[in-house]
């Protein structure tokens, strides 16, 4: 058996945010196959863009949350949504920065971060099942 190449680290960033992302797919239990291909979708689109531009690598998980979050939209309504305000219309959390490393889900009638990206289980108290 031959040695495995190291992962670069364009593949380490697609990988870690395929991660988060379904982790908060699956915290908000919306995490159904169809669900999942967008995120592959998501993530080969931006394998492209972060080739062009490599030190965009730490900005590809808001990015992928962004592109699954507009495609979920089309397909299925707001995702995901507000797990803080417990009036009002239903409405979805963004993504900020939009481009910038550590992306957090914010409210932005509340005015106040949620999760990182990835961890909105633990916003919403769901856990995900093993």
């Amino acid at each position: 058996m031959g040695c495995m190449d190291p992962i670069s680290p364009l593949e380490q960033a697609l990988h870690a945010a395929r991660a988060l992302v379904l982790a908060d797919l699956v915290a908000g239990e919306v995490a159904e196959a169809d669900v999942v291909s967008l995120v592959e979708d998501a993530v080969v689109q931006r394998r492209w863009w972060v080739e062009q531009w490599p030190q965009g690598a730490a900005f590809v998980a808001g990015l992928v949350a962004q592109d699954v979050q507009d495609a979920l939209l089309d397909r299925y309504g707001r995702w995901p949504l507000c797990p803080v305000c417990g009036s009002g219309d239903p409405h979805a959390l963004d993504v900020e920065p939009e481009l910038g490393p550590d992306p957090h889900w914010v409210c932005h009638k509340a005015g106040v971060k949620v999760a990182s990206v990835g961890s909105l289980g633990s916003a919403t108290g769901r856990k995900a099942s093993s």
